[in-house]
Order: C-alpha cells, then sequence, then structure tokens
C-alpha cells in the first residue's frame, strides 16, 4: 500500500539516492551519459535539491516496505526513525517564472560540464522559442520537472497518481488561471501525461540534432525518439 505526501526535507537525501539509481534510465540523459547509476551527479543533483525546496514536490512511500528488527533488548517495528519507509516514486514540482528561461540559458554559458549543456540547452531553447508565458499570458507555470518511480514498482499506476497530486499541489498553489507544464522526454511519461488531459504544446525529435560531423547528439533508442513540451489548463 502506497502513501502519498510532500516531500520533507527529512527525506531529501532519500530522494537523491532514489534517483541515482532510476533516473540515469531517462532517455534524454542516458543519451549523452550525464548520470551513470548509483553515482552523485553534482549538477543534477543541484537542480533537483532547489526544486524540492519550493515544498511542492510529492512522493510515493510503500507503507508495507519497513523492516523489523532490534536494538538491544528492544523490538523496533515499522519505524520510520531508524528504517525509513522505501521511496517508490517521486514527483519533483516546481514553479517558474517569465525570464527564468532566459536567466538559465545565460547561466549555461557558466558551465562547463558538456552532457548537462546539452540537455538543459534543449529544454531551455524549444522552452524559450515556445514561449507559453505569452501564449497564456501568465507569469508563472507549474512545472512537473522530474517523474520517477522505482524499477520495481513500475506499471502500477504510481506515475499517474503523482501526476493527479501534483494537479492537486498545483491548484492549491496557484493564481486563478494555472498552466501546468511538463516536459515529457520519454514516451512513458507522454503517456501518462496524456492520460491525465495534457496535450502536445510542441515536440521535437531528438535525431534532427546532430554535431559538426553529422552525428546525432541526442542518440536515444526507440520508443522515446521525441521530446515533447506538454501542458494543461487548469481554471
Amino acid at each position: 500500500m502506497l502513501d502519498y505526501s510532500i516531500i520533507p526535507p527529512s527525506r531529501f537525501n532519500a530522494v537523491i539516492e532514489h534517483l541515482r539509481v532510476n533516473f540515469p534510465d531517462e532517455p534524454l540523459n542516458a543519451s549523452v551519459g550525464l548520470c551513470l547509476h548509483g553515482i552523485p551527479c553534482p549538477l543534477l543533483e543541484h537542480h533537483d535539491l532547489k526544486t524540492m525546496q519550493d515544498g511542492m514536490s510529492i512522493m510515493a512511500v510503500d507503507k508495507e516496505k519497513n523492516k523489523v528488527g532490534l536494538i538491544g533488548n528492544i523490538l523496533l517495528l515499522n519505524s520510520d526513525y531508524f528504517w525509513p519507509r522505501k521511496i517508490a516514486g517521486v514527483a519533483l514540482n516546481g514553479t517558474s517564472k517569465r525570464g527564468e528561461t532566459e536567466q538559465s540559458i545565460e547561466e549555461m554559458k557558466t558551465i562547463e560540464n558538456l552532457e548537462y549543456r546539452r540537455i538543459f540547452g534543449l529544454l531551455n531553447d524549444v522552452n524559450l522559442e515556445l514561449d507559453l508565458f505569452s501564449k497564456y499570458n501568465v507569469d508563472k507555470i507549474f512545472e512537473v520537472r522530474i517523474l520517477s518511480v522505482d524499477s520495481s514498482y513500475r506499471g502500477k499506476g504510481i506515475a499517474k497518481e503523482l501526476f493527479a497530486q501534483s494537479e492537486a499541489m498545483a491548484r492549491k498553489n496557484a493564481f486563478k488561471v494555472v498552466v501546468m507544464k511538463t516536459d515529457a522526454t520519454s514516451l512513458f511519461t507522454q503517456k501518462v501525461a496524456e492520460s491525465q488531459g495534457f496535450w502536445v504544446e510542441k515536440s521535437v525529435n531528438y535525431h534532427d540534432y546532430k554535431d559538426e560531423q553529422g552525428k546525432k547528439i541526442y542518440d536515444t533508442r526507440p520508443p522515446h525518439l521525441h521530446y515533447k513540451v506538454m501542458a494543461k489548463l487548469i481554471e
């Protein structure tokens, strides 16, 4: 049985550990090799921590996956203090404000990591061209930035529920008209977002991007061939 809640600061490190194991499978990351399984990725983890500090990210934890043990003569059963419940999935949510994409593009110029620049360069360029702020006449957009489900929990509807919980968070923290957006970099996320009422604002083919030698920059594997910016209006 799963419990969904806002990610508290006490679980930030556990979420980072979850992402170190599960996020490297994300197609765009896998194509450029930014993060490897189980290995710290400081640039991306800094981005993740900043997002969690907004207080709008959601985690799904398994209420059954606790350990039973002894310390001295004391029996510990289902103790979150000693054995925190296993994280089954997370949705890292944040608010993007008008002008921040341009600011991020400038910041990219100071970052030496090529793989990081390639991932966020693509996201920034597509979002700058799309400009949902002007299209919907808003000053902020609620973003589902990272969606991750533990490999042992996939296929159980967790991603859909994380989207639903994120929408509830968006309603709670927004202005009169809410624009929800996700940078759906995998086919799986795209299908989940579509099932939750999101539509495609812009779609690009990863394999259209090539370097000066004609080599694919984002050599993603099927079925993950497109990056889609998807949105939903909540009024």
